[in-house]
């Protein structure tokens, strides 16, 4: 699989915890970008998803925003 994936995570985030998990579970690289010590990983996520919740999911252009899993698999599987 050849995804670009980024996750923008804090280390408090029980979903972000998730998601990553599922991903290292898939198999699925990801870059992981730390919105609480990072500033500019915080202003990117906001710019891509519009608002301040996380995790935000980058694959591809597609964003996803929070651990849907059934987003994530369509959007792994295009």
């Amino acid at each position: 699989m050849n995804k670009s994936v980024i996750i923008y995570t804090a280390t408090w985030c029980g979903f972000c915890h998730m998601a990553k998990d599922y991903f290292d579970k898939l198999g699925v690289k990801y870059t992981d970008k730390d919105v609480e010590h990072d500033a500019t990983a915080m202003q990117e996520a906001v710019e891509k998803s519009g608002q301040r919740g996380i995790p935000v999911i980058d694959i591809d252009g597609k964003i996803i925003v929070g651990f849907n899993r059934s987003e994530i698999d369509a959007a792994l599987a295009k």
